[in-house]
């Protein structure tokens, strides 16, 4: 049973040819060949009220802004990391960057400032754009400039002259700096070239099937992969308008916009369904299309879905350094039956494989994929493919049914996946091993008990000898996650015990603490 894919492969050629040129040009693809009238993104507030920006207003804007930055000494090639929530200044700062031939790093706005201060560092920037929501944050970070939005960042942008024009980094030149969870060190940098808007732009179309006429929200945040890739690049490339809410997540406001803005095609976490599904409040709402990523899909929010939204619930598959890559498809060319607990079959441009119990990638028959190796790290590299380069393995294991069906079978970098994020154990165990009590420590992901986040944070904490374990002390510990690296990311149980399970060579043996 596979695919029709008769009439893909063209579509896929010609994205390539565009894509990936010499002389690609990001904010030209992204913004200046689209209508300047058309409606790129539709910024909604907790209020609902909701403000319009068309591809017009972000060209003029992101050039002079473009003239700010460079102003600055940001030239092609400097890493600029933006700490910014879901709003009209921030596509501005995306573009201006890129007119300048120069490198996003994104930065979740939930960060504290020990993760910001990694990244920054990390990527040797030298200016953070910011919000004044976020701005205390970067107080504590030394060498940098702090650009921040407001009356006076307005009048930059107004006083400027228009960016003349924009720098050509090519299909091979790097565009985002984005960094992995850090589940076995510190987080990896992993950029990504423009070519690889070819591949953001076919998950839009065939994985999405985000059509002319729908209304499009991609709920996930732009803080991490899966919500900069495809509600912020894809919906660019493509022409496609997609909503951004500037509030977090809660079952209320989901229902209210979806209701108001009448969306036809929504794509959100897991947790995001399960909490719709538990709140009572899906009356009557319509999907065309409705699409899940960042962990397996439990089968009654499928069964849930289809009566309460009107449509199934499809899960797809990929990662920071892939995109999405294995999918149930939703677009009519590629669409196939869901099998229950599948995440489907490869996208058009990429073949895949289970290679020694891990899915994996085709590097030689897969033409959209776009990882080459992380920043400066050529052993993290080497560990990610075979000899010669012959497969690319997503250290996920997996099966591979007759049909060409994939099946995940388990997560093996031990990453947390709690309400829709993902995090990396070595990031919390990071900031309570600063604690002068703790001698050791080790973080695992556990079941949410209440089924909604799907994982919750659980830390596993050895004390110095003489320091005596107490609930006080359990609740100093996940302040101290709250306020070091990030409030999603705190341990909702803290275990005190004597030792920690190691293997001979000193490292963790997490899977024996997820089974206590």
């Amino acid at each position: 049973m596979q695919p029709r894919t008769l009439d893909v492969q063209p579509v896929v050629d010609a994205w390539l040819a565009a894509y990936d040129t010499a002389d690609t040009d990001v904010a030209h693809l992204l913004c200046d060949r689209h209508d300047a009238d058309a409606v790129a993104f539709t910024f909604v507030e907790p209020d609902l009220t909701s403000r319009d920006v068309t591809y017009g207003e972000l060209a003029d804007r992101s050039r002079r802004l473009a003239t700010v930055l460079a102003g600055r000494g940001v030239e092609r090639g400097d890493r600029v990391p933006v700490l910014m929530g879901k709003r009209p200044e921030l596509v501005t700062t995306l573009l201006a960057i890129w007119r300048l031939g120069a490198v996003h790093v994104p930065l979740f706005t939930a960060f504290a400032t020990g993760a910001i201060q990694m990244r920054v560092e990390a990527s040797r920037a030298r200016l953070v754009v910011t919000e004044p929501s976020q701005r205390a944050k970067l107080d504590p970070i030394e060498g940098i400039e702090v650009l921040e939005t407001g009356d006076a960042f307005d009048r930059l942008i107004d006083e400027a002259e228009p960016l003349a024009s924009s720098v050509a980094i090519g299909g091979r030149g790097t565009m985002l700096q984005l960094f992995t969870s850090g589940t076995t060190g510190k987080p990896k940098g992993v950029p990504v070239p423009a070519r690889a808007l070819a591949s953001f732009h076919c998950y839009l179309h065939y994985g999405l099937d985000v059509g002319e006429d729908d209304v499009f929200w991609n709920a996930a945040d732009p803080g991490w992969a899966y919500g900069l890739y495809y509600g912020i690049l894809a919906p660019l490339v493509a022409g496609r308008r997609n909503l951004l809410l500037n509030a977090g997540f809660t079952p209320e406001s989901t229902v209210a916009v979806i209701e108001k803005f009448g969306v036809t095609n929504f794509t959100g976490a897991p947790t995001m369904y399960r909490a719709l599904s538990k709140s009572g409040l899906v009356r009557n709402l319509r999907l065309r299309r409705a699409s899940s990523a960042g962990e397996p899909l439990t089968p009654e929010v499928v069964d849930w879905a289809r009566e309460a939204l009107g449509a199934e619930v499809r899960d797809h598959y990929g990662q920071t350094e892939l995109g999405m890559v294995i999918n149930n498809h939703w677009h009519a060319d590629v669409a196939l039956p869901v099998k229950p607990g599948s995440m489907g079959q490869p996208m058009p441009g990429y073949t895949a494989g289970i290679v020694d119990g891990q899915i994996a990638i085709d590097t030689e028959n897969s033409p959209l994929l776009w990882f080459t190796g992380y920043h400066e790290a050529p052993d993290k590299t080497a560990e990610r493919f075979t000899p010669g380069n012959r497969w690319y393995l997503t250290a996920d294991s997996g099966r591979l049914d007759d049909d060409g069906y994939f099946f995940f079978t388990a997560r093996d970098d031990d990453v947390i996946l709690a309400a829709g994020y993902r995090i990396g154990p070595f990031d919390v165990e990071s900031v309570l091993i600063t604690h002068p009590a703790v001698a050791d420590v080790a973080v695992v992901g556990r079941p949410d008990p209440e089924g909604i986040r799907g994982e919750v944070v659980e830390a596993f904490v050895v004390l110095d000898a003489g320091t005596e374990a107490h609930d006080d002390l359990a609740r100093e510990l996940q302040q101290l996650v709250r306020d070091k690296y990030s409030k999603h990311a705190y341990p909702r149980t803290v275990h005190f015990v004597d030792t920690l399970p190691k293997t001979p060579s000193g490292k963790v043996q997490r899977y024996l603490l997820r089974k206590r």
